[in-house]
């Protein structure tokens, strides 16, 4: 079984965020980043997105029922430059 690319789970998991808007103010659970995907990479997502907690990409909120993120709007411009060329490589859509 391959493992997919690093830079490819990062990407992908700013791209979902992207697309359902989750910047700033409006959060997450963490639990929802990895929503939809195989139950054996769930674990590499949850770690991805700590390391993208660290990188600034992603901000967290530590909350009463449980770590809630979001992008982080600073890095805004950042972020659609790598979910553009991720949606272009994936063939996926953007809004």
């Amino acid at each position: 079984m391959a493992v997919l690319p690093k830079q490819d789970i990062k990407s992908h998991i700013l791209w979902k965020l992207h697309i359902r808007r989750i910047y700033g103010g409006k959060h997450t659970a963490i639990e929802n980043v990895g929503k939809g995907i195989p139950a054996h990479l769930k674990g590499i997502y949850h770690d991805i997105t700590k390391e993208l907690i660290r990188e600034g990409y992603i901000l967290s909120k530590p909350t009463s029922y449980g770590l809630q993120v979001s992008l982080n709007p600073r890095k805004a411009d950042e972020i659609i430059e790598i979910v553009t060329e991720f949606a272009r490589k994936q063939k996926k859509f953007l809004i």
